[in-house]
């Protein structure tokens, strides 16, 4: 009977050491977790051990005592310079004794850059190339992080981890990965592109996303002067009047190959539903030769489709009146 009773009072002893909390019991959540220079930051704390809700808990700002309460679980503050730190301190009264929780933030900054790499705009075109479905996209990460010395960490010396859609891409993350390559999807109209920047050391980091969207080609209409070249400043709107013979030039926005000469592009022609022979090697020129005496209205339509991606492809009309 006494050595069940002394086994007795051991499995006690043992389940309470057990139910002690530690440091790893208290888990602080940072929202947002690599905050930017001066950005608003909220500090969670959560126990799967104890009850925080009936505790004291006191938080230090840079060892000075800013905040206390019971169950007061989350501290908001803002965060400091780049190139500075700010160590949070939270000691959580429980029953067992005191418990410390430290965070340090570390604000920086990332900028993500994009360009569609195989996007046609014409020349002087004072907008952005847009990815049309099936086009390749770069992305490229320029973290602007700065070491406690205040000088900027490069780029080339961190580790970087890609998110597609929130799928991890491991092929592509590495160390001085900080460009990333992908094919958008043409059943998606947008895609997230997300990325975390570390030193090797994990001391400093930062991460951000940018969604993608997708842009269907399209194609517009210019007049091509015999001495000034293709005026660009105007798109020609329908019904357009011509005097004489004149040329259309037909441009396609966002459709890839940037190369309009490329033999994957499928240029046709049509007057009044009837296809037309382009001659020559400019497909995107169409001649227009008008009759004296005769005066009427022509629809001129034009399809391009790219050979080798088959939900990308454009089409426009315009009637044409002389």
């Amino acid at each position: 009977m006494k050595l069940r009773f002394l086994l007795f009072t051991a499995l006690i002893m043992f389940g309470t050491m057990a139910q002690a909390a530690s440091p790893s019991s208290i888990l602080a959540n940072v929202v947002p977790p690599n905050p930017a220079p001066f950005e608003d930051v909220n500090i969670i704390l959560n126990s799967y051990a104890d009850n925080l809700d009936n505790v004291s808990i006191t938080w230090f700002l840079n060892g000075k005592n800013v905040s206390s309460g019971i169950g007061k679980k989350s501290f908001s503050l803002k965060a400091p310079a780049a190139g500075s730190e700010t160590m949070v301190v939270a000691v959580i009264s429980l029953p067992d004794g005191d418990i410390e929780t430290k965070v340090t933030i570390r604000p920086s900054l990332m900028v993500l850059l994009w360009q569609a790499n195989d996007s046609y705009v014409p020349p002087f075109y004072r907008g952005k190339a847009m990815p049309s479905p099936d086009s390749k996209v770069k992305v490229v990460a320029i973290p602007e992080i700065k070491n406690s010395g205040g000088g900027l960490v490069d780029p080339k010396n961190m580790t970087y981890y890609w998110k597609k859609d929130y799928t991890n891409m491991s092929g592509d993350s590495g160390y001085g990965k900080n460009f990333f390559f992908y094919t958008n999807d043409y059943l998606e109209t947008s895609n997230n592109i997300s990325v975390t920047a570390s030193t090797v050391d994990q001391r400093y980091g930062n991460q951000a996303n940018i969604n993608i969207g997708i842009t269907e080609p399209k194609i517009l209409f210019y007049k091509n002067d015999k001495n000034m070249g293709t005026i660009w400043d105007r798109a020609l709107a329908s019904p357009y009047r011509i005097n004489g013979d004149e040329t259309v030039v037909a441009t396609p926005y966002f459709i890839s190959p940037k190369e309009l000469l490329n033999p994957r592009l499928v240029w046709n022609w049509f007057i009044n539903d009837n296809i037309v022979s382009v001659l020559g090697f400019k497909k995107n020129f169409m001649p227009l030769k008008t009759q004296e005496g005769i005066s009427g209205t022509s629809k001129l339509r034009l399809e391009i489709e790219n050979r080798d991606k088959i939900f990308q492809k454009a089409s426009t009309e315009i009637n044409i009146e002389f």
